[in-house]
C-alpha cells in the first residue's frame, strides 16, 4: 500500500517585510526555506500530476500560501526508486531536492510521518445497470445467483485479495499491479480501460481513486469495504504526509498546518470525491 498505500502551480513568494502591514501567514517560513518543495508523481490523479490538478497539489497550494512560499516540485513516478530520487536525493551544492511527500500511510516506516489528515477505505466498484444495482454492501454480492460468473479485478497485495480468498473467488480474479514500468500508467486507468467497458464486472480499489472517477462517471457505483469482525482484514487506512526523519521542526510545522486547516483539507478531499472514514 505505498500509495495508500500506496499518488501544480507556483505561488508568488511573499516576503515578510511586504506583508507585515496586512496579515502574517499562519507560520513564518524559516530563513533558509525558500519554497514549499514537494516530491510528487507527475501522472497519478486524483493525487497529483504535473498540471497540478490533484488534491495533493491543492493541499500543497494551501500550505504554501499559509507559509508565504511558492510551491516547487520534484517529479518522479511513485514506484520503485521514488524516495531515492526525491526525498533522499541530494543536490550538488548541498541539501535535498524536495522536502515533503503529500500522501503516505500513517504507519509508513521509510519516512517521518505527520499526524493523519484523512482516513479512507478500499471499495468495491461496479457499473450500474448491469445486474449489480442491489449490491449495497460487500456481502450482498455473495447472494447473487450469477456470483460465479463474475470477474473480479483487484491489485496484488491489497486487502481485497484476502476477502476474495476468504469467499473462494480466486478463480474469478483478474489481477492488476499497483506499479507498472510504464510512465503513462496510473492506478485509476483500470477503471477506464477495463471496468467501464465490461472487461471486468467488479473492481476492488483504494477509495480516493474510486471516488474521483465516480464523480466523473456517474454510471459507476462504489461500496465501501468493511471488516466483518475484529480479527478480520483491515480495509481503512489513515494517511499522513512524509518527510525526512531528522526534520523534526518541519514535521511540527506541518502538523500545526494540518490541525489549523483540517476543515479546508476536508473540503478539498470532498470536492475530489474522497470517501472519508472517521478515525479509530
Amino acid at each position: 500500500m505505498t500509495r495508500i498505500l500506496f499518488m501544480r502551480f507556483s505561488l508568488p513568494l511573499i516576503l515578510a517585510s511586504a506583508i507585515c502591514f496586512f496579515s502574517l501567514p499562519a507560520f513564518a517560513a524559516s530563513p533558509e526555506r525558500k519554497a514549499f518543495r514537494v516530491c510528487a508523481d507527475p501522472n497519478n490523479l486524483p493525487f497529483s500530476n504535473n498540471k497540478r490538478e490533484g488534491f495533493e497539489n491543492k493541499i500543497a497550494e494551501l500550505f504554501a500560501k499559509e507559509l508565504g512560499l511558492p510551491v516547487e516540485y520534484t517529479w518522479y513516478p511513485q514506484r520503485m526508486g521514488f524516495l531515492r530520487n526525491t526525498l533522499r536525493a541530494s543536490l550538488e551544492g548541498g541539501g535535498y531536492k524536495c522536502d515533503i511527500i503529500m500522501g503516505v500511510p500513517s504507519n509508513y516506516g521509510e519516512t517521518a510521518t505527520t499526524i493523519p489528515y484523512y482516513r479512507s477505505a478500499w471499495v468495491m466498484m461496479y457499473v450500474k445497470g448491469k445486474g449489480l444495482d442491489n449490491v449495497k454492501a460487500p456481502q450482498d454480492i455473495l447472494k447473487l445467483p450469477n456470483l460465479h460468473s463474475l470477474k473480479f479485478g483487484l491489485f496484488g497485495g491489497s486487502p481485497a485479495a484476502d476477502w476474495v480468498l476468504k469467499y473462494n473467488l480466486m478463480d474469478q480474479m483478474v489481477p492488476y499491479r499497483l506499479q507498472t514500468g510504464a510512465i503513462e500508467d496510473y492506478t485509476g486507468k483500470v477503471i477506464i480501460d477495463d471496468l467501464l467497458p465490461g472487461n471486468i464486472d467488479v473492481l476492488f480499489i483504494w477509495g480516493p481513486i474510486a471516488g474521483y472517477f465516480t464523480k466523473q462517471h456517474p454510471e459507476l457505483a462504489l461500496v465501501s469495504m468493511q471488516s466483518e469482525n475484529e480479527k478480520d482484514v483491515t480495509f481503512d487506512f489513515a494517511i499522513s504526509m512524509g518527510m525526512r526523519q531528522p526534520d523534526k521542526e518541519w514535521k511540527e510545522q506541518i502538523n500545526k498546518l494540518i490541525e489549523q486547516n483540517q476543515d479546508k483539507i476536508n473540503a478539498i478531499l470532498t470536492d475530489y470525491g474522497v470517501p472519508l472514514v472517521k478515525g479509530q
